[in-house]
C-alpha cells in the first residue's frame, strides 16, 4: 500500500492518504501513453495553415511569350509553382489531425502515469485547497509553504473561482479538477498537488469506475 502525505495550507503533514497497491498499474501501459499523449497533442492541433494551388492563384491563361525562338525557357502562364507569386505544389491546406484513441486504451495511459507519479512519491496532496479572494499573493505564498518552484499541476474535485483567480497569473501553474484531467498534464508538470476530495475522484478512476479517462 502506498502512503501518500496530507498536508495543510501552510505546508505542515497533518496525515496520510492510503492507495491500495492493487489500483496501482505499472507493469503495463506504456504504448498506451505514447499514443494518448500523442492524440492529446495533435487534437490542439488548429489545422488552419492553408497555401494556394496553381488553380487558385489569381491570373490570366494569357502565354507570357511566345512558344519557341525566343531562347527562353517555355512557360505556359505565370500562375506555375515555378514562379515567383505563382501556386504553391504539395503546400499545406486545412485539415484536422486528431487520432481516435479507445477508451480502455485511454484509461490505461492515465492509470500508469498516475500510478507511477503515486508510486515514486510526486503527489502531494492537500488536506483542503481553499483562498479567502482570488489573489495571486495569496497563491504565491500557498507555492512558497509547499516548497514548490517549478511548473506544477493543482487538481481539485471542484473548481474553486478563487483558487483559478489567484493562480492565473503565475506561469507554468495550471488548476484543473480531478475527474478531467488528462495524461498529458500528468506528464508535463513535475508537481502534482491535488486537495483530498480530488484524491478520492482520482482513485475512483484508477479502479476504472469513470466514464472516461484520456
Amino acid at each position: 500500500m502506498s502512503k501518500l502525505k496530507i498536508y495543510d495550507m501552510k505546508g505542515s503533514s497533518v496525515g496520510e492518504f492510503d492507495v491500495e497497491d492493487d489500483l496501482l498499474v505499472l507493469d503495463k501501459g506504456g504504448q498506451a501513453v505514447h499514443d494518448t499523449v500523442v492524440a492529446i497533442r495533435a487534437a490542439q492541433r488548429a489545422g488552419t495553415a492553408s497555401t494556394l494551388r496553381k488553380g487558385e492563384v489569381a491570373g490570366s491563361n494569357r502565354k507570357p511569350w511566345k512558344q519557341k525562338g525566343t531562347g527562353r525557357a517555355r512557360a505556359g502562364y505565370r500562375q506555375s509553382p515555378v514562379w515567383r507569386g505563382g501556386g504553391v505544389a504539395f503546400g499545406p491546406h486545412p485539415r484536422s489531425y486528431r487520432r481516435k484513441v479507445n477508451e480502455k486504451v485511454a484509461q490505461l495511459a492515465f492509470k500508469r502515469v498516475l500510478s507511477e507519479k503515486v508510486a515514486a512519491g510526486g503527489v502531494r496532496i492537500l488536506d483542503e485547497l481553499v483562498l479567502s479572494e482570488g489573489r495571486t499573493k495569496l497563491f504565491s505564498s500557498l507555492l512558497k509553504s509547499l516548497g514548490i518552484k517549478g511548473p506544477a499541476l493543482f487538481m481539485m474535485d471542484k473548481i474553486d473561482r478563487n483558487v483559478v483567480l489567484a493562480a492565473r497569473n503565475i506561469p507554468n501553474v495550471e488548476v484543473v479538477e480531478a475527474r478531467s484531467a488528462n495524461v498529458y498534464q500528468l506528464l508535463r508538470y513535475s508537481d502534482i498537488v491535488v486537495n483530498k476530495a480530488g484524491m478520492e475522484d482520482l482513485k475512483i478512476r484508477l479502479a476504472g469506475k469513470t466514464e472516461k479517462a484520456a
